[in-house]
């Protein structure tokens, strides 16, 4: 059962909607507040690719493999009242809206070279002293956010 968990695909996670209360700046500012709604992703972690014998090496390359994630950015939307400047009255809203988006993102890994080498032939089967290696393997973040711009 742990196998078949392991081996299936992620699946985007879910959203927590975010409704944020902006009637608070109407005291402090002249203007009406504008309304925001949007979301805060959830990652849902992923099966690791674990560690690779390579050979030549006495430790396996990722040894601290990363971790896959995938969610779902939300939807945004801003919406924002417009003053007539020249008299009363607003003249429209100006909206801001993001459609939501899958997002696929990694964590940081690392490969750790050992600080001897393999039994060499000519110190008759003895290893060498080596300078250990170490390799960072950087994070990654995947999505195809976009938005619009419109004044109704």
């Amino acid at each position: 059962m742990a196998s078949a968990v392991a081996a299936a695909p992620a699946v985007a996670g879910p959203s927590v909607p975010v409704t944020l209360p902006l009637e608070s700046l109407e005291t402090v500012l002249p203007v009406e507040a504008p309304a925001l709604r949007a979301g805060v992703p959830v990652p849902v972690p992923g099966a690791p690719d674990g560690p690779r014998y390579a050979t030549g090496k006495l430790l396996p390359e990722g040894t601290v493999p990363q971790v896959p994630f995938t969610s779902t950015l939300p939807e945004t939307l801003l919406e924002a009242p417009v003053e007539n400047p020249l008299g009363e009255g607003n003249i429209g809203v100006a909206r801001a809206a993001s459609e939501a988006t899958d997002l696929k993102l990694t964590s940081p890994g690392a490969s750790v070279g050992a600080p001897v080498s393999e039994p060499r032939a000519d110190l008759f089967g003895r290893p060498e002293a080596v300078l250990p290696e170490l390799s960072v393997l950087t994070p990654t973040l995947q999505g195809t956010p976009a938005a619009d711009l419109l004044l109704r």
